[in-house]
């Protein structure tokens, strides 16, 4: 990436279509969200009127708004309440990724695709969007209400599982047993890597925290936040996790340290800004053709998202003895696909198991899903919104 002219006025352009989106979506009374992700189609080269020259250069910009989101949840969270769903995390999310695999199979069974796009699709479906689902929680101010446990804690376990569909994807084009020893190797080596990992979170981070604490610097606190963030991000990713999940570990290595506040009050201004780039950049890596090409497949992942989707979770969450007005509220807000689908079905595209058409269906159908997953949310019946009260309180 060269610091050019152009390059500046490309990350002009962005923050000003995040800034009138945001805007537009306050003054309309809807989430920022949309506000952010219109901008971001807006500014596209893909559309008319003024666009980003480079628009690539800014999707390592948006990872680091999905890493200082995921650090500063990290901190909100706390080990007690993740435990307290943590038999919904560990034991539905798995069983709600098979049954959409399994529902992405039964459809291509029904309207003839083959094998591998049926599980690529259904695996694609399957993830949904962690950064979406923290953002409209903090949004609503329900991150720590039971619901919001629920589904942050399914959704990090879907982090882990692009990992290991990731992973997983060549054994589908080629099999063998030398591929699938090192398919074990790599999931062997991730799990004993952790272990140092897990050492740093519990007996370095804190006390490196409080000793930037005694200083009494601003700057020299924030640089060691930064420096803890990104350094235990890049950590995972080289043991084969997401960055994403990485620096939640590091947030959730502070979340029961007396520096948390302090630490989360820091955080705030950078993270809030690199978040509206990142949904920014993803409306702007929307062709508004693609809603219009690919219809079949457009149509028949919005259904298993939307619908089918719907379905899985709410049985899912209910099969764990949750009040059935909860499970409605978690799978609603988990009807609706992201960044990892997009890395799941590019990963697909590579190994040559499904076209180009594929890859832009979900990209469109991402954007399609986040709008109205935002709506539905956002305008869920009065009745509706009573009955589930009782079970948020809980």
């Amino acid at each position: 990436m060269t610091p050019t002219p152009l390059l500046f006025r490309d990350f002009a352009l962005i923050f000003v279509a995040a800034l009138l989106g945001g805007l537009i979506a306050w003054k309309l009374r809807l989430p920022a969200i949309l506000g952010y992700v219109a901008g971001g189609v807006a500014v596209s080269p893909l559309t008319p009127g003024p666009s980003v020259a480079h628009l690539h250069n800014f999707e390592l910009f948006a990872e680091i708004g999905v890493v200082l989101l995921m650090f500063s949840v990290g901190i909100e969270f706390s080990i007690h309440d993740l435990l307290r769903v943590k038999w919904v995390a560990l034991v539905g999310g798995p069983l709600g990724i098979v049954l959409s695999i399994g529902l992405g199979l039964a459809v291509a069974h029904l309207i003839g695709w083959g094998y591998y796009q049926g599980f690529v699709v259904g695996a694609a479906v399957s993830v949904a969007s962690t950064m979406v689902v923290i953002r409209q929680l903090l949004d609503r101010k329900e991150l720590d209400s039971l619901p919001g446990l629920v589904m942050v804690s399914i959704t990090l376990m879907e982090d882990v599982a692009v990992v290991v569909l990731t992973v997983l994807l060549p054994i589908l084009g080629r099999s063998g047993a030398d591929r699938t020893t090192a398919v074990a190797w790599a999931l062997t080596k991730a799990l004993l890597l952790l272990i140092p990992l897990t050492w740093l979170a519990v007996k370095v981070i804190p006390r490196a925290l409080e000793v930037a604490a005694r200083t009494g610097n601003t700057e020299l606190y924030l640089l060691v936040i930064l420096a803890i963030c990104f350094a235990t991000a890049v950590l995972a990713h080289a043991i084969g996790l997401s960055l994403a999940l990485g620096a939640f570990l590091a947030g959730l290595s502070i979340s029961g340290s007396s520096q948390a506040h302090k630490t989360l009050e820091q955080m705030m201004p950078l993270r809030d800004a690199f978040v509206a780039l990142f949904f920014v950049t993803i409306g702007a890596l929307i062709n508004p053709r693609a809603l219009f090409a690919g219809s079949q497949i457009l149509a028949v992942m919005l259904f298993m998202i939307i619908i089918g989707k719907m379905v899985i979770w709410t049985c899912v969450v209910r099969i764990f003895g949750y009040p059935i007005w909860t499970a409605l509220v978690v799978a609603v807000g988990l009807t609706q696909i992201g960044e990892f689908s997009f890395v799941l079905v590019q990963a697909a595209h590579h190994l040559g198991l499904v076209g180009e058409q594929f890859y832009s269906a979900t990209l469109a159908v991402s954007l399609i899903s986040i709008f109205l997953n935002v709506l539905l949310i956002r305008f869920l019946p009065d009745r509706v919104r009573q009955l589930a009260a009782p079970s948020v309180a809980k």
